[in-house]
């Protein structure tokens, strides 16, 4: 059995900015890193942004090189021990550890009886595949209309394929925009060439030869459609990755939860990322972010506090998008049940989308607006009540 200071389970950039946090307060400590996927650590935003536009994928791994990490790929832990502080293996081999951060993230949701080569993207290996069926067909359906699904539509779009989106919103990230933005937004994908089905849900995905029959139907009035294609991708959403939380006695909750200094219930096991169920400091209120900025601040927190330090999470992570020739930041709680209001400079085409509770600014998505996250934080952490009528310009 080979002993580790510090075991972490999850090799994306969760586990990769924890090990950065242990160097900075232990440069000798012994780390192993299990994932289950074949590559190292690397970002997952370009997936569906610059590596479309011609980004070298060497460029997205994470440089972990000189930190002196047993990264043990291709490896599935199939169960942790917390009184004996072990972690097993699916193939049965045990490591100790002092230390444990749990950066497990999520599953793709799958689509019910769908057939087994519909890509369901959101790693590496997905990008390797769909990039190979661009190599080879032209016509590709997106199942989603959120962050992944408009991502990859714009991405494929611009590298000449034929798409079609099928989604059950009114319009484009309909879970986060309001209603007149995300329904302007499917309109302008649809000038872009981009065949949007809003409103829609899909019936079946079957195979005939070596194409993909997708059966749907329109929410609206019952009617019934289906297409051919070339390929088929889903992004709907994923699942955090809890199950060895919940075998091991470790508090789960939307996610594993974990207090300001990112430590379970057993304190030597701590959580991150996307599996994390955290407290967000400045909001007061706890969450769960699928979000790039907070994989990698939530793991290099993880890993200065199972390092000897005891530093609170109170960053404030944020997530941006790039949409064809649109873009936005946003942050804080983007919610749409939130009471919105719209500050447009130009109409959906530069401005700031206020969410609010009782006067409070919760979020904030400036649209093709830059600059202004750190301006946004501010104000959103003062707590300040505001009247409407204080909003407009605030941001220009």
């Amino acid at each position: 059995m080979k002993k580790y200071k510090y075991i972490i389970i999850g090799g994306g950039m969760t586990g990769a900015a924890a090990v950065m946090g242990i160097r900075e307060n232990d440069p000798d400590g012994s780390i192993a890193v299990f994932s289950k996927e074949e590559f190292p650590p690397y970002a997952r935003p370009p997936l569906s942004k610059g590596l479309w536009a011609g980004k070298e994928e060497k460029g997205i791994f994470r440089k972990l090189d000189e930190l002196d990490v047993d990264l043990i790929l291709d490896t599935t832990v199939e169960k942790i021990s917390p009184d004996e502080k072990l972690v097993v293996t699916k193939k049965g081999k045990k490591y100790s550890y002092q230390k444990l951060l749990l950066a497990t993230g999520g599953d793709p949701r799958h689509m019910p009886g769908a057939p087994a080569d519909v890509i369901y993207y959101r790693t590496l290996d997905d990008y390797h595949k769909l990039k190979k069926e661009t190599e080879l067909k032209d016509n590709f359906c997106i199942i989603g209309g959120g962050f992944i699904g408009s991502e990859l539509a714009a991405a494929l779009t611009n590298n000449n394929k034929q798409v079609t989106m099928l989604f059950p919103e009114k319009g484009l990230s309909g879970t986060i925009f309001p209603e007149n933005l995300s329904e302007y937004m499917a309109q302008y994908y649809r000038d872009k060439g981009v065949k949007v089905f809003t409103t829609h849900l899909v019936d079946s995905i079957v195979k005939e030869g070596d194409q993909f029959v997708v059966k749907y139907h329109s929410m609206e009035n019952n009617e019934p459609g289906e297409a051919y294609f070339d390929a088929v991708i889903a992004g709907i959403g994923i699942i955090p990755n809890t199950a060895l939380a919940e075998d091991s006695g470790i508090t789960v909750d939307n996610g594993i939860v974990v207090d300001e200094y990112l430590q379970t219930n057993h304190p030597d096991i701590f959580a991150a990322g996307d599996v994390a169920n955290f407290v967000h400091i400045p909001l007061g209120q706890r969450m769960r972010l699928e979000h790039a900025s907070n994989a990698h601040l939530m793991g290099l927190l993880a890993g200065k506090n199972m390092s000897g330090e005891k530093l609170p999470y109170d960053n404030f992570p944020y997530f941006y998008s790039d949409l064809f020739d649109m873009g936005y930041e946003a942050i804080g709680d983007t919610n749409i049940r939130l009471d919105i209001f719209e500050d447009w400079i130009e109409p959906f085409k530069k401005g700031t989308i206020f969410y609010l509770n009782e006067g409070r600014i919760r979020g904030l998505i400036f649209w093709n607006l830059w600059d202004k996250v750190e301006q946004g934080k501010e104000v959103i952490s003062s707590g300040k009540v505001f009247h409407k009528a204080d909003l407009p310009g605030m941001f220009q």
